[in-house]
């Protein structure tokens, strides 16, 4: 039979499908930062795959189908895995799972049912552990399939995976495992994230990814991870004839195994009747499942079946139906955050998908507001994706009647009326206020810290307490604070309240690079403040410089300057700078930096940071470079001659891979300060 041609507009739709699943499959696996639901990727591959059956002239060695994950991040050094770490094939009904068992008897030339074994699809991250003589001696992601990111010494905080097998283990072991975060710890550490200022993570698994890929394994060893090993990839012992034996062997030899929940069945009409029964499973565990793996469970026909590029071919992933419900979009609320961003909330007629009543809904930005074109009065199907708040994926147009009403962008703060802006390269709008209640606990915080006027003594539960009782209404209110005011306040006694008055007091006088950064002004942190302060000397002239004036000073772009004359025109802001200078903050005079006295190893280079050192701030580390001669920049580009790399690095480090930017590590980064400081010693 002749193979079809495919037209023109069929090849450019295929490769259209194949850039959308690349990028999805980075944003995925590399940057743990979905941009699609996992049913809108699992959409966009079957097509692929029904286009790459139909013209398979179309199929090429990159193509998302013959693919498993991504490369490994550079940032890990890599580990090549024994046996190939394939991915599973999907099937979203009854009728997949019936082609699946089809396929299956007539390779085997079987007409009896096939004996198979059934396991909860975790939803976390799939990794690869390696023992040798027992002990763990490596531990990698999926990866592309072959090799994977070498995060053994974060697998090694985990409680649930034993460094060393139990008596009997065989020498070599490569076994195949999922970590995953539980729903409780999961909302526990979110909840820790917001309260210290850092973006909540989307779901479990993205917690579970990030968690596993941190750059300082203490970091990991802080996040509640587990795993459940489910496989072997390679193993120089001989193991039992049937899948669930050989998971029973893993649990002798020390390693976890999810027991409680292993389902065998014959035939696939028992596989499709469990499918169903397990459905409602998920809502009454602990962690977060999205489906069902069915593998065939004797090992010896394992190997007469064999595997693709991508899959084994006797298993497969039977994916749960997203929890989805349509309701209509009655109003949006407008949530303001303590960083001042403002974030829309879609108010639902309460509707129930999955047995739990869903009545508010992520929007997430304007920007996702066009991109769905989703107006108050519309139909709309909401999905239910991990233990957060539901996010409304799509809008049933066709019902519209007329009457819908767009959503428009806020010119004023829901809370306290200052002005909103939408700053460059923002994709949400901001209150502008210093007077904003929504804000103002954040705003404290921030401002007493140590990187801002380093009020000791004044921490989060006093700062709580002023607010409960009405003390404090605007960061001036802090330095009218009395005696008596205070003595009322849980655990505060007269000493304790005399010293906290002095601390306040001794902050009047911070250098104003101090004063900037405590603002709290967006895109203003400890680098540009002193950047600020050095070139124009005092607050007023500051607030009096033009956007051209702003950016002369090497860092200061359009987005800073954008971000400090928004700030300085907020008339709410000026009356808070007047009230901190009437109650007598009045940082002295700055003055420009002496030259260094010598060449420094950073000597005309410039440096960018990405992520979070260990050893220094990031002031102490932009400090330090100056001192060796060097300047620190906020923009990557082609003239950068470094980027140092800390943890938890953001998109700098895959842009400074592109350019060809040299990377340092912080270990690095210190080697070189330290070789700059002992030249400079050993200068006469």
């Amino acid at each position: 039979m002749p193979v079809e041609t495919p037209t023109e507009a069929v090849i450019a739709h295929h490769r259209q499908l194949c850039r959308q699943l690349h990028h999805h499959s980075w944003r995925y696996h590399s940057l743990d930062q979905p941009e699609i639901t996992d049913a809108a990727y699992d959409a966009l591959f079957v097509e692929l795959r029904q286009i790459e059956a139909r013209y398979p002239q179309l199929i090429t060695p990159d193509s998302p189908s013959q693919r498993v994950g991504s490369p490994p991040n550079s940032a890990f050094s890599s580990v090549s895995h024994l046996q190939p770490m394939l991915s599973l094939d999907n099937a979203f009904d009854e009728t997949g799972l019936r082609e699946f068992d089809q396929r299956l008897r007539g390779h085997l030339q079987l007409a009896d049912p096939i004996d198979y074994l059934c396991e909860l699809k975790m939803d976390g991250v799939a990794v690869s552990l390696r023992y040798e003589q027992g002990r763990l001696a490596a531990a990698a992601t999926r990866g592309d399939g072959h090799s994977g990111e070498d995060i053994r010494a974060n697998i090694r905080t985990l409680a649930t995976v034993p460094l060393r097998l139990r008596p009997g283990a065989p020498d070599l072991l490569e076994v195949r495992g999922e970590v995953y975060m539980e729903l409780a710890a999961f909302r526990q550490l979110n909840q820790q994230r917001e309260e210290q200022g850092q973006n909540a993570f989307a779901n479990p698994r993205n917690a579970a990814a990030g968690s596993l890929r941190q750059l300082d394994p203490h970091e990991t060893a802080r996040r509640p991870l587990k795993i459940f090993c489910y496989g072997v990839g390679a193993c120089s012992a001989s193991l039992p004839d049937r899948q669930q034996q050989v998971l029973l062997q893993l649990q002798d030899w020390g390693l976890r195994i999810n027991r409680s929940h292993l389902y065998p069945a014959t035939g696939i009409e028992s596989v499709w009747q469990l499918c169903q029964r397990l459905a409602d499973l998920r809502e009454t565990l602990p962690y977060e499942i999205d489906g069902l793996v069915v593998k065939v469970d004797q090992l010896a026909l394992h190997d007469r079946l064999g595997s693709t590029s991508r899959a084994p071919r006797w298993a497969i992933a039977y994916k749960f139906a997203a929890r989805q419900g349509r309701t209509r979009l009655r109003q949006v609320q407008l949530q303001v955050g303590r960083t001042g961003a403002i974030t829309p909330v879609a108010l639902l007629e309460p509707v129930s998908v999955g047995g739990v009543t869903i009545s508010r809904a992520s929007l997430h930005n304007w920007d996702e507001i066009a991109r769905l074109d989703v107006r108050i009065g519309d139909e709309v199907i909401v999905e239910r994706a991990g233990d957060v708040i539901p996010d409304l994926v799509a809008v049933v147009s066709e019902r519209r009647d007329g009457s819908e009403q767009p959503i428009p962008l806020p010119q004023q703060c829901p809370v306290c009326g200052a002005p909103v802006a939408r700053l460059r390269d923002e994709v949400v709008p901001r209150c502008q206020g210093l007077r904003c209640p929504a804000q103002l606990k954040g705003q404290l915080r921030h401002f007493v810290s140590r990187q801002g006027m380093d009020i000791d003594g004044l921490g989060e539960k006093i700062i709580e307490q002023l607010l409960d009782q009405g003390l404090v209404h605007t960061l001036a209110d802090l330095y009218q604070l009395r005696s008596k005011q205070l003595l009322p306040l849980e655990r505060m006694g007269a000493k304790k309240a005399a010293n906290l008055l002095a601390a306040i007091d001794a902050s009047k006088t911070r250098p104003l690079h101090r004063l900037l950064a405590a603002l709290g002004i967006r895109h203003v942190g400890e680098h540009v403040a002193r950047l600020l302060a050095e070139a124009f000397g005092t607050l007023d002239a500051l607030m009096a410089a033009s956007a051209e004036e702003l950016q002369q000073i090497h860092a200061i772009g359009p987005q800073v300057s954008d971000s400090l004359q928004h700030f300085f025109a907020n008339p709410d802001n000026r009356a808070v700078l007047q009230q901190l200078h009437n109650s007598g903050v009045r940082p002295p005079a700055a003055s420009a930096p002496a030259p260094p006295t010598a060449p420094g190893i950073f000597a005309g280079k410039t440096l960018v940071l990405t992520g979070t050192l260990q050893q220094l701030s990031r002031s102490e580390a932009k400090s330090r470079i100056a001192a060796a001669g060097g300047r620190v920049s906020s923009a990557l580009s082609g003239k950068t001659d470094y980027l140092v790399v800390g943890e938890n690095p953001g998109s700098k480090l895959r842009q400074a891979e592109t350019l060809g930017v040299p990377c340092l590590s912080e270990k690095d980064f210190l080697q070189h300060l330290s070789a700059d400081d002992s030249a400079g010693k050993e200068q006469p």
